[in-house]
Order: structure tokens, then C-alpha cells, then sequence
């Protein structure tokens, strides 16, 4: 692999990393927008499913949306070629392996080109 495909499997995974880093801020809203929708409509003397979803509410998009920036901020941090930024990025891939089917090859693909040599070598 040579050095220009080299850089151009760096900016497409930092490009995929932000990506679906701004799909799970996506996300996050729209989770958050459904539970606090789905809340009005349980009875009101319900107070422990109110008090559920309000706190489902608040906790699933937080969680959905540290992870979206996490990985924005991962993916953005690539085109600065830091050698920590690249090790940041495989273990988030790691991360999204988990996530399948889409996460899989994300990350697969992700590891796979940050491993290259060519590529260890512009993080040095």
C-alpha cells in the first residue's frame, strides 16, 4: 500500500467515524423526543411509569449521545495524525464491533486500515 492509499483509508474511517458519530446524536434526540412524547400519554395516576420513562428519558439519549461525540471527536481527531488519536480510534472500533452488522464492518475496516504499516508509520 502506498502512501496516498494510505491517507485515503485514514480520512475514510475519520469521515465514517464522524458520520456515525452524527447519527447517533441523531439518535439521541430522537429517543429522547419519544420518551418524553411516550410519557404524556400514560395515566396520570401512574406516577411510577411517569417516573420511569422520564428517567429512561434522560439517561438512554445521554448515554447514545456521549457515545456519538466520543466518536465524532475520534474521527475528527484522525486528520491530525497523532499517535494517540489513531489508538483512540481502534478501540472504539473494537467497541463498535459489537454493534452488528453495520458496527462490525465499521470496525472491521477501521482496525484493518489504522494496522497497515503505511498507516502506523504516518502516526509516528
Amino acid at each position: 500500500m502506498d502512501e496516498n492509499r494510505a491517507k485515503s483509508h485514514v480520512t475514510l474511517v475519520g469521515v465514517l467515524h464522524i458520520c456515525f458519530g452524527a447519527l447517533a446524536l441523531i439518535g439521541a434526540m430522537v429517543v429522547l423526543f419519544s420518551l418524553n412524547f411516550a410519557r404524556s400519554f400514560v395515566a396520570p395516576e401512574d406516577e411510577l411509569a411517569r417516573q420511569i420513562l422520564a428517567s429512561l428519558g434522560v439517561v438512554i439519549p445521554l448515554l447514545i449521545g456521549i457515545i456519538g461525540l466520543i466518536d465524532i471527536f475520534a474521527g475528527a481527531s484522525l486528520f491530525s495524525y497523532q499517535k494517540w488519536s489513531r489508538i483512540l480510534v481502534i478501540i472504539i472500533s473494537a467497541i463498535n464491533c459489537l454493534s452488528f452488522p453495520i458496527g462490525t464492518a465499521k470496525g472491521v475496516y477501521s482496525i484493518w486500515a489504522l494496522m497497515q504499516p503505511e498507516v502506523q508509520d504516518m502516526f509516528k
